[in-house]
């Protein structure tokens, strides 16, 4: 499947995005209303304050115009506690297609270009494809909990990845 991607903000992304998350989450995990509005709402907020010169959102689209995936990194507090990675997901038809590599390449050399010293996540246990890439781009596993901040219990993991310069 080829894919483009574009960074930045397009009309109608954060209903997408949401989607895609509600949707996948929900059939996996069993994830409902409380983790799609918390999707939703935190998205919302991040491209309302998001800024350029810290933030960066990239979306992969289809060849018919569809978002089929995304990745973002809220460096609002990168200097303090590490940009934070969030929003990464891929659609269904999407998946298998190194869409997931190229959106998480295009952050991670983001926070690089602008010297972050660290990055992190949150995700949480069964996720073997995204964990694979993750350990593979340089994260390890530095905490893990049972937590229900995604509205289920499960036991919730946070990755870091130190980065080659800082900030």
């Amino acid at each position: 499947m080829p894919f483009e991607l574009a960074k930045g903000y397009a009309p109608g992304c954060i209903g997408r995005i949401t989607e895609l998350h509600a949707s996948y989450y929900s059939q996996l995990a069993g994830f409902g209303l409380p983790f799609e509005a918390k999707v939703a709402r935190e998205m919302a907020d991040f491209c309302s304050r998001y800024d350029d010169s810290r933030d960066g959102l990239w979306l992969a689209w289809d060849s018919l115009g569809n978002i089929v995936g995304s990745i973002a990194i809220d460096g609002a507090n990168a200097k303090a506690e590490g940009a934070h990675l969030r929003w990464f997901i891929a659609a269904d038809q999407a998946r298998g297609s190194g869409v997931g590599n190229a959106l998480l390449q295009s952050a991670l050399g983001f926070c690089d270009a602008l010297g972050y010293s660290r990055v992190y996540l949150w995700t949480f246990e069964g996720l073997h494809a995204a964990r694979h890439l993750y350990e593979k781009s340089g994260f390890r596993l530095v905490q893990q909990q049972r937590g229900a901040q995604w509205g289920v219990v499960m036991e919730e993991l946070r990755f870091e990845r130190e980065m080659t310069r800082s900030v």
